[in-house]
């Protein structure tokens, strides 16, 4: 037999009230975001065809402080949005599953607009014409984020700086490239909701 009495119940009260306050303040303070980025760009070339690509690529951060946040983001991707020309020739008919866990550092900030760096690495795997395949890259892309309120930043990437390969199926086909690179198959806009 279990009896609640007066004093034991005033201890849980204390002990709800103080999980809510604590509640409430990890609220107050959360430093999640939530949001995604698209990325839309036409490719193709004299000798082939034209095709519409595009990228939807949600994405999950933490801010760890105002300079620092780690987040990934996971999606998925049809066509071309390799680094140099050759690779995207075949890239041509590409879709894929990606997952890219980032570092971003924020190094420029004002009340309406931040720039940034994500540094990270990325993995893709999926299909290529018929054909599965594999991909990774490391670098840098460089961003920025015009805050809108205190909650929601519209965000822009252009361009990729670092290495990327392409591992087809089967022998010596692998693609690899390593420099920088500003056109319209890396611009991404999207938008962020900060908690």
């Amino acid at each position: 037999e279990f009896w609640i009495t007066h004093k034991s119940l005033e201890i849980m009260k204390k002990i709800l009230l103080t999980l809510a306050t604590i509640a409430v303040a990890i609220s107050a303070n959360a430093q999640v975001y939530l949001g995604g980025t698209v990325g839309l760009a036409s490719t193709g070339s004299e000798s082939g065809k034209d095709e519409t690509a595009f990228k939807l690529l949600p994405e999950i951060g933490y801010n760890i402080n105002n300079d620092w946040a780690v987040g990934t983001v996971v999606g998925y991707s049809k066509g071309s949005f390799a680094l140099l020309g050759d690779l995207d020739a075949g890239l041509l008919g590409t879709k894929a599953f990606t997952i890219a866990p980032y570092a971003r550092w924020t190094f420029v900030q004002s009340k309406m607009v931040d720039v940034f760096l994500d540094m990270g690495f990325g993995f893709m795997s999926g299909e290529m014409s018929g054909h599965d395949f594999t991909a990774f890259n490391v670098g840098v892309q460089p961003g920025v984020a015009v805050n809108l309120n205190n909650h929601f930043s519209f965000i822009g990437k252009v361009g990729f700086f670092g290495y990327q390969e392409v591992n087809p199926e089967g022998d010596g086909n692998n693609s690899h490239a390593f420099g920088f690179d500003v056109n319209g198959n890396n611009i991404q806009f999207g938008l962020i909701y900060n908690f």
